[in-house]
């Protein structure tokens, strides 16, 4: 349970990690365009518990440091294209509401490899 909320779900199903780690993904390559480093896991914990409020989703703690973690790999994948180091592109991958663009190819692609992660780890 998140905040104590007894309506929303005890677990996350395997297309709400993906998209949950799309957007930590996301979120890795954002705050290493701004600052040339990995979210601090303070912003990273934010990163999820809005994504999962916002998504009416709930993970336990062992699941989100594990998802956390591998944000940061899948996102080293990515790090070295130009395009993934301007954080001017990289919030155009994001909705008026800060979702993400699901119809992005960019944003497909990033599920793809987050999905791929998720099946290995």
């Amino acid at each position: 349970m998140v905040n104590g909320d007894l309506s929303r779900p005890e677990c996350i199903d395997d297309e709400a990690r993906a998209e949950l780690l799309t957007y930590l993904v996301v979120a890795q390559l954002v705050g290493r365009a701004r600052t040339g480093g990995w979210l601090r896991t303070d912003h990273l914990v934010e990163s999820a518990r809005i994504w999962l409020l916002n998504n009416d989703v709930d993970a336990n703690w062992q699941e989100r440091v594990r998802i956390g973690t591998l944000s940061e790999t899948v996102a080293l994948g990515f790090v070295y294209e130009p395009r993934f180091g301007d954080p001017d592109w990289l919030t155009q991958l994001f909705t008026h509401s800060w979702r993400l663009d699901n119809r992005s190819p960019v944003i497909r692609d990033l599920y793809a490899a987050c999905r791929s992660a998720l099946r290995g780890s």
